[in-house]
């Protein structure tokens, strides 16, 4: 292995000094090409896959995600250079490859789609390399959308959740904070009493013990950050009333 390895880069190496001039070979870009040739040959000598040459490592990196039929996959990569591939041999670097950091598991959500197209563009007599392609924009295209449809429902949930705290508020329930009519301050009620915050000019947070939303309020303090208030909070709300 350890021979395989260093005429892999000993080859790379006695190519990139045929260069007839000293220019050539101090050149940052030759230099940093020379050296992504270099591990990619490592990375192929050291590989425990065999019969899987580049083209075919590059084809299976791409489908992996597609939902392609695993027969049509081999018979097309029984067509690139290297020894004949099993049906065995594509489910299993299919798998390996799922598994690496970078690579996505086929999305159940978008099988059906993908095996329509596929099929659609096998009956065109769209060949292997441009069905993948294909594959691939579909793919991006669906989870673009999956993605937006799933910010439109958590804003929807958040909206239907503050429009719930608002109207516990103002029924006069206790609960966290929210905002009233979209206000800038928050209001919440504890123990049955109600409390407004604001943020000043001075990013700090100002709160107030109040009896209506339109009150000016009784100040109660200021806070450098919420999660402070809300800690003075859990006192100020259970403490006894004063007497008036």
């Amino acid at each position: 292995m350890n021979a395989d390895r260093h005429h892999a880069v000993a080859s790379i190496l006695f190519d990139y000094v045929k260069s007839p001039t000293l220019r050539h070979l101090r050149d940052p870009h030759s230099v940093h090409k020379v050296s992504r040739e270099i591990v990619k040959a490592l990375d192929g000598a050291s590989s425990v896959w065999k019969k899987w040459e580049s083209q075919r490592e590059e084809v299976a990196q791409a489908a992996a995600p597609c939902w392609i039929p695993v027969e049509d996959l081999q018979a097309f990569l029984n067509t690139l250079p290297g020894p004949p591939l099993t049906k065995t041999d594509v489910e299993q670097r299919l798998r390996a490859l799922w598994e690496e950091p970078h690579t996505n598991y086929p999305k159940d959500e978008l099988k059906d789609g993908c095996v329509a197209l596929y099929q659609s563009e096998k009956e065109d007599g769209t060949e292997m390399r441009a069905i993948i392609g294909a594959l691939q924009q579909y793919i991006e295209c669906e989870e673009e959308r999956l993605r937006y449809e799933q910010e439109q429902n958590y804003r929807r949930w958040r909206e239907e959740e503050r429009v719930k705290l608002e109207q516990r508020f103002l029924l006069g329930a206790d609960c966290g904070w929210t905002q009233i009519e979209r206000s800038e301050a928050l209001y919440c009620r504890r123990n049955g009493r109600a409390f407004r915050i604001a943020r000043s000019k001075d990013k700090r947070w100002t709160l107030y013990r109040i009896e209506e939303i339109g009150d000016r309020g009784e100040l109660l303090g200021n806070y450098q950050g919420r999660g402070d208030a809300n800690k003075a909070l859990k006192k100020i709300a259970y403490a006894p009333e004063p007497q008036r």
